[in-house]
């Protein structure tokens, strides 16, 4: 997991050295955002609020305003169950603490619709579609039980890119969303029928 969000930091690095000196040349009709994410999920499986997630977009503007391309982003939101009993069925019952955690891996087509794009301040608008790859487990004593699934995701959005300034191709980026994702798991007792999140993302962009 530690080798993960080096590699993860030595790539934003790496792209931010690549954009310093390249003004517009390096993505002259697209751009490239790399994001940390907070996510607030709308549930009771792993229902506390998460800053451990990232986004990475990118996108080709067809037009000056409009934009689309691919995107990938995870998140994991975590949950603390008490001491209880779970009742499993035949019989059997289980008597423990648990944690809770919800992994989720979107990825697929962003598309954005953007005003003022020679200025410093350029709001806009997006939708996300795709597939989501969702892990929920339960952990207890030594313990994990979890559940894979897949899903269709959809995530509309609304943004804010800010260019210091506009003729260098790099900013910062702030956007407010919210997903939904039709993945369908269960573990132990707990079940999971969709998945809604509301997140804030902050990053840079080029």
């Amino acid at each position: 997991m530690n080798n993960k969000y080096v590699r993860i930091l030595a790539l934003c690095l790496l792209m931010l050295a690549a954009a310093l000196p390249g003004k517009a040349q390096i993505f002259p009709n697209g751009y490239l955002n790399i994001d940390w994410q907070v996510n607030a999920p709308d549930g009771s499986f792993a229902d506390k609020v998460s800053g451990w997630g990232m986004n990475f977009e990118g996108g080709y503007r067809i037009t000056p305003a409009i934009a689309v391309g691919p995107f990938l982003s995870y998140h994991t939101n975590l949950g603390s169950v008490g001491r209880r009993t779970l009742q499993l069925g035949d019989g059997t019952a289980l008597t423990t603490n648990q944690k809770h955690s919800l992994f989720q891996l979107p990825f697929g087509v962003t598309g954005r619709y953007s005003w003022f794009n020679s200025s410093v301040l350029q709001p806009y608008v997006g939708l996300k579609l795709g597939a989501n790859y969702a892990q929920m487990s339960s952990y207890y004593y030594i313990v994990k039980q979890y559940d894979d699934s897949w899903g269709f995701y959809l995530s509309p959005e609304i943004g804010l890119t800010i260019f210091p300034q506009p003729e260098y191709r790099f900013g910062f980026h702030v956007a407010l969303y919210y997903s939904y994702a039709t993945n369908q798991s269960r573990v132990l007792t707990y079940s999971v029928n969709n998945i809604n999140n509301f997140g804030l993302r902050v990053g840079v962009s080029f």
